[in-house]
């Protein structure tokens, strides 16, 4: 089974209209610089493990009010047995909002014919001939592309999302994303946060203002049927 690095139990924020809880898996196969969850990236298996049974009980104990459940990381995909903890929260007639940063296409794929996930949050790092340089990693463009393509294809309720990181992302570049994802239903743009990041350098970088964040939006608007802002 999974192993659960950490546990929000009740997160208005993360899975928006439903009343749940967020569970955080360790490990990602990217480095995002800006990063907020270092430790789960960097060092998992230095974070205490919730005891499986822990978190069935937690689920039991809530069953009367709790909704659904967002799987979030770290990057969830990269672990194995994901379907079988998938299909426990299905057991208990939960709905399940996955995040994930779309390098894992047939993975992402899998679980949706399966009807395992209800709600997916992708992560768009940058314009895709950024993304190595944004990631600081290796990445295989064509399964972003893939992901994104069975995500707007998939019949389940979505969202693209972008944090927007000052040096990372501009108009130019928003533009870009948007032409990427042209058709898409919903884009969100997300405040990035100076703290814990894993580069630490990005813990001196000044956020947008709250005017060029809305700049930003302006960009992409055009090419999608929503586009929302996140607030740090």
């Amino acid at each position: 089974m999974v192993e659960i690095k950490g546990l929000e139990k009740f997160s208005p924020r993360d899975y928006p209209g439903v009343i749940s809880a967020t569970v955080f898996l360790g490990s990602c196969n990217f480095r995002c610089p800006y990063c907020h969850n270092a430790e789960l990236v960097l060092n998992p298996d230095d974070l205490p493990t919730f005891p499986m049974g822990y978190i069935t009980d937690f689920l039991d104990s809530r069953k009367d009010w709790l909704e659904g459940i967002c799987i979030t990381g770290g990057e969830p995909l990269l672990h194995p047995d994901l379907v079988d903890f998938l299909s426990l929260l299905k057991e208990r007639e939960l709905s399940v909002k996955l995040d994930t940063n779309g390098s894992f296409p047939s993975q992402l794929e899998a679980l949706i014919e399966k009807k395992l996930v209800d709600s997916i949050a992708m992560d768009v790092k940058a314009p895709l001939e950024r993304y190595e340089e944004v990631t600081r990693t290796k990445v295989d463009r064509g399964k972003i592309r893939k992901s994104i393509d069975i995500i707007m294809g998939s019949g389940v309720e979505y969202v693209f999302r972008l944090t927007a990181v000052p040096g990372l992302i501009d108009e130019e570049g928003m533009t870009e994303i948007g032409r990427m994802l042209e058709g898409a239903k919903a884009f969100q743009i997300q405040q990035f946060v100076p703290e814990n990041t894993l580069d630490p350098a990005f813990e001196l970088l000044e956020p947008f203002k709250r005017d060029g964040i809305r700049a930003l939006g302006r960009c992409v608007e055009q090419f999608f049927s929503e586009v929302r802002f996140e607030e740090a």
